[in-house]
């Protein structure tokens, strides 16, 4: 399931800082600026909105971290989630499955730096685009979404990537001024 809020100063932060875990306001806390930081709370209170109604949750998450930096819940090994923002909002997706996220606005369409991280064929999509940068970013989110579930490895080819994910399926949902998309795998079926 997705999840999205693009309330993000819509909460008092010093109350926020107090309804977390210590492990989530220590890394909230590294931010220096109150955007970031209510950016990081934003998206933990997602995921605990999405574990309440998607599994009856009730406790703040604690998080393991892989040798790659990828976050799993400490008590519920075999729920997945994934965590992402933008300036102006954050996006929250959790199931059963392997699965990433990704949230980016629509403004940063860099055709110089587009060329340096899209193949040959997604330039060609870019660029055939009446809103270029609206393409751009669906494809970046889907990358990054993509790079998320396969648990942020080092060493893919980025202009490539989507190639290695060829399996897996894509929801994206185009809003105004940001695109959100998830990642999924499809589940295998048991042999009979």
């Amino acid at each position: 399931m997705i999840y999205i809020d693009s309330h993000i100063w819509d909460f008092d932060l010093t109350e926020a800082l107090a309804a977390v875990s210590p492990q989530r306001r220590q890394y909230a806390l590294r931010y220096r600026h109150e955007r970031d930081r209510r950016l990081c709370l934003a998206a933990y209170r997602l995921l605990r909105q999405a574990l309440l109604r998607e599994y009856g949750i009730t406790e703040c998450p604690l998080f393991n971290y892989d040798n790659n930096g990828k976050p799993t819940l400490a008590r519920f090994p075999s729920i997945h989630f994934s965590l992402s923002h933008c300036r102006e909002a954050v996006a929250c997706a959790v199931g059963d499955h392997p699965l990433g996220i990704d949230i980016e606005t629509t403004d940063h369409y860099n055709k110089d730096i587009a060329m340096a991280v899209m193949s040959e064929d997604e330039m060609s999509q870019i660029l055939a685009s009446q809103r270029p940068e609206v393409a751009f970013t669906r494809l970046w989110t889907m990358k990054e979404s993509f790079y998320k579930l396969a648990g942020n490895p080092s060493g893919l080819d980025v202009p490539h990537l989507l190639d290695a994910a060829a399996r897996c399926s894509f929801t994206t949902i185009v809003y105004p001024r940001y695109i959100l998309t998830r990642c999924t795998r499809p589940v295998p079926h048991p042999q009979e």
